[in-house]
């Protein structure tokens, strides 16, 4: 792989040979426990300056990977590629739809062409040859280096050809943080279009707070979250497209649902023995409605995501709460409620009203030490505020 020609990517380049050079350095710096500053200090004696910098940077960051990656403690990081990189669960959700051979384009440090390398033949392909470089180390820590080539170049002129693509675009590369934007991505919105409308099949990650909604035709879109964090926007093309326009999916549970939103209309109720707050994902994708249905459970309002039910429902779908008291939404009748109860500590949440979460908390006495959840929610157009305990554990 040949060196960047820029002389600060080269020094980087260089820098990250010299470490993977020095594997008892890592290995010090990662078990290092107490001052840090002075074993920096000790270890100057031995090693160059930009190395031991170097080294305690990366430590750093694979223990912050170890929230997206398995293996985190063995890869090679920097600061934006692990923060852009698609987690390893999502990932291999992802990479379930694929076979063959792949592209993998703006690949990063390589989340998804892991995944895709341990069930497909994968090029990965990045503008940045230090991300490259990254990418072949990460697929040795992964074992899938046999089944992953990694070529430095621009994805904007890659001719998949028969081969299925996935691609990854820069969304900071135009702005100092994030671009919410797709107009804004790298390669541009015109490029991603042109992808869809043209390549066999394939999928293009964007963020679920961007503005993809109509950016893109005959296509289905995937919103993928983790842990109850909606993660992904994915937008499947081609012959890796489903049936339906819109998809919601549950990680690490993988419940699914696909449908059209406007082909459900979920019943209105007041509140019942239990509320449910729906996944980022299912009210992302539109899909309330839809997952109502399906789990046999009501809107409070057609204005509030909250559902609510008689029955305890197991689903990855949506956390269940159970209602213990429905109060008006005045503070003097919330304050006399919660100074008459066991409550110790209170989660506060809410969607559409207008609250102050903190100058509510602040105000609320709480004489016990039961947890207690406060939902305020629209119940037939006026703002209530539903005093639940949150629900662990399976359904019986």
């Amino acid at each position: 792989m040949t060196p960047p020609a820029d002389p600060p990517a080269r020094e980087e380049w260089d820098v990250l040979h010299e470490l993977r050079g020095a594997p008892q350095l890592l290995c010090t710096v990662a078990q290092a426990r107490g001052n840090e500053l002075s074993l920096q200090t000790q270890l100057r004696r031995e090693y160059p300056d930009r190395l031991v910098r170097a080294a305690f940077a990366l430590c750093d960051l694979r223990r912050k990977g170890a929230a997206k990656f398995s293996r985190a403690a063995e890869m090679w990081f920097d600061r934006q590629g692990l923060e852009q990189a698609t987690s390893e669960a999502v990932a291999r959700h992802k990479a379930q739809r694929f076979s063959g051979r792949v592209y993998d384009l703006c690949c990063g440090i390589g989340g998804d062409a892991l995944a895709l390398a341990g069930r497909c033949e994968v090029t990965a392909i990045d503008l940045d040859p230090i991300a490259c470089l990254r990418t072949r180390w990460n697929a040795e820590v992964y074992g899938v280096q046999p089944h992953l080539a990694v070529e430095c170049g621009d994805a904007a002129a890659i001719d998949p050809r028969d081969a299925l693509v996935h691609i990854d675009p820069d969304r900071r590369a135009q702005s100092a943080g994030r671009a919410v934007r797709v107009e804004d991505y790298v390669p541009p919105l015109e490029t991603l279009q042109r992808l869809t409308a043209t390549a066999r099949g394939g999928a293009v990650k964007l963020s679920p707070a961007s503005n993809f909604g109509g950016k893109f035709r005959d296509v289905e879109i995937e919103l993928v979250s983790l842990h109850g964090e909606c993660k992904e926007a994915t937008i499947w093309f081609g012959e890796l497209r489903g049936r339906e326009s819109w998809r919601a999916t549950a990680l690490p549970s993988g419940e699914t649902i696909a449908a059209e939103p406007l082909d459900f209309t979920a019943e209105i109720s007041p509140p019942l023995q239990y509320i449910y707050d729906p996944d980022p994902a299912v009210v992302r994708s539109g899909l309330v409605d839809a997952a109502a249905v399906r789990l046999g459970l009501s809107r409070l309002d057609a204005a509030e995501e909250y559902l609510t039910g008689t029955e305890r429902v197991a689903t990855g779908f949506a956390q269940p709460f159970e209602l213990l008291a429905e109060l008006s939404n005045n503070d003097t009748e919330i304050r006399a409620f919660f100074r008459q109860s066991d409550f110790g500590q209170v989660e506060i949440k809410c969607r559409h009203v207008a609250i102050d979460v903190e100058r509510i908390r602040r105000r609320l006495p709480l004489p016990g030490k039961q947890p207690a959840v406060l939902i305020y929610a629209r119940l037939a157009g006026k703002s209530r505020a539903l005093v639940c305990r949150r629900v662990t554990g399976s359904a019986q």
